[in-house]
């Protein structure tokens, strides 16, 4: 029996939805519906924070809440999850949340207008880590845009919240037992559909539910996350009904740590991927914390970073120098595809009518390679890449290169191999002049274009750099000039 309604909690109110536009935001749902106005529009494309809000969902049993930006996350996406927005913050006569009362002591705000996205963002950090670093907190804030405090001072909130109170005793602690029971009244496993035609909403019941539906409708409109897809209404104003959402389908969400490798479900998000791809891959780490902010990183999902094949996805090139596969799903069929071979041009994937990523492989290294990636981009936080390379050497015992593979985002228009370059290191010495002899053969392996993020002239310049800059940090020649320079 399929369901016939989005059901989810509101702050402390059970909604259900019958009558739901397949493009309507979370955002807007808040602001003209629900007339909730605290929740701020500011960019509409994820980056500001203004319109931050929590989302808590059932994960393992355990009611999980994570902030995420109101503007480009669908309200249908909501399904069995619980809404926190800042006006649930509110205490009996009036008196302030913790955070809200360290923002005061701390001239944490000034024209207030993104204000309450960076309580929100600094409440989730709260409820995780009473005690966080200044890291941590920069971290937290690194989707929230202020033009006005220079965040010292927000910082400097951050920091003292506990001084106001304790996460124990928070409400939204304190109710979660409740709100989890409340949630699991929602029945799971139980497709659900709202509307008609291409104003239609679906929520699979399962992994398999999904596979069959898409087989028999592969125009619909594929959305874990909504980071990409999102800023296609609120940005392109583009029609993209029906839409099937799958954020919430477990088979999609598992991470599996293998003998041989890293698994992960196509909608993993970037902040539950994180642990297990830098536990095995700690090079990933820099990478992984300048992907979108903290809030994008909670949306976005490492499936739908390589499903929608931007040349300028950040993961990619990793992925592809480590030797990763995708398994592509068509129904009941599946099939494995090295990840490299899953892009074939600008907007074309090895991907049939009704056929999605399952899932994503990486290889674990073996022992003695050296590994790392880079990411350049305008600004260091929450920016599009304007390039991103990613190196694998491995050296024998006698200084030769065995093997090499070096892939970029942002210089061609899919990730790509540079073979020419690759071949020009392997059988020989893993040394300076090695390079420099390599470094011409980037202009065959590449022809890079020039727009709004970087010129063709950077892009080339920048990869050379890059590669001469992993030869130093992998050798003694590289730690001698480190040293030196220190």
């Amino acid at each position: 029996m399929a369901g016939h309604a989005i059901r989810f909690i509101l702050n402390d109110r059970d909604v259900a939805l019958t009558d739901l536009p397949p493009r309507q935001t979370l955002l807007d749902f808040l602001r003209l519906d629900q007339r909730l106005r605290g929740t701020k529009e500011g960019c509409a494309e994820g980056d500001c924070g203004a319109c931050t809000v929590l989302v808590g969902h059932i994960r393992d049993g355990e009611l999980v809440y994570e902030s995420v930006t109101a503007c480009i996350r669908f309200t249908a996406s909501l399904h069995r999850c619980h809404v926190v927005t800042v006006e649930h913050l509110s205490r009996p006569e009036g008196l302030l949340h913790p955070i809200q009362q360290a923002m005061v002591e701390h001239h944490g705000s000034q024209c207030g207008f993104c204000t309450p996205g960076i309580v929100m963002s600094l409440y989730g950090l709260w409820m995780r880590d009473a005690h966080a670093s200044t890291a941590d907190v920069e971290k937290a804030l690194q989707g929230n845009l202020c033009r006005c405090t220079g965040y010292a001072p927000i910082v400097r909130a951050a920091k003292s919240v506990s001084d106001y109170g304790v996460p124990a005793e928070d409400p939204l602690v304190a109710e979660r037992s409740r709100i989890t029971a409340r949630l699991l009244t929602i029945p799971a496993n139980q497709r659900v559909e709202v509307g008609e035609g291409r104003e239609r909403v679906v929520v699979p019941a399962d992994l398999d539910d999904f596979a069959d539906f898409y087989a028999s409708e592969p125009k619909a409109t594929v959305v874990a996350g909504a980071t990409d897809v999102g800023l296609w209404v609120t940005k392109f104003m583009r029609d993209i009904g029906p839409l099937v959402f799958i954020g919430g389908i477990p088979e999609l969400r598992s991470i599996e740590e293998t003998a041989d490798g890293v698994r992960l479900g196509a909608a993993v998000s970037y902040n539950r991927a994180k642990p297990a791809l830098t536990r095995h891959f700690p090079h990933m780490a820099e990478l992984w914390n300048r992907i979108g902010g903290e809030q994008v990183r909670n949306m976005g999902t490492v499936g739908g970073n390589i499903a929608n094949g931007s040349p300028i996805g950040d993961t990619p090139p990793a992925f592809i120098v480590l030797g990763a596969s995708v398994t592509l799903r068509q129904g009941g069929m599946r099939r494995e595809l090295p990840l490299e071979d899953f892009f074939i041009a600008y907007g074309k994937q090895d991907r049939a009518e009704g056929e999605f990523v399952e899932a994503v492989t990486v290889p674990y290294l073996p022992e003695g390679d050296q590994f790392a990636v880079y990411k350049l981009s305008k600004r260091r936080e929450e920016d599009i890449s304007s390039l991103c390379g990613a190196f694998r050497v491995d050296v024998d015992a006698v200084g030769l290169v065995r093997h090499a593979r070096i892939a970029f985002g942002g210089m061609a228009a899919t990730p790509k191999r540079a073979r020419a370059v690759e071949a020009a290191l392997v059988g020989r010495p893993w040394s300076e002049a090695t390079v420099e002899n390599a470094i011409p053969a980037f202009a065959t392996d590449y022809q890079p274009i020039s727009d709004m993020r970087a010129s063709a002239d950077y892009r080339m310049l920048a990869a050379q750099n890059l590669l001469r800059r992993f030869f130093l940090e992998t050798t003694a020649q590289g730690q001698r000039l480190t040293r030196g320079a220190a």
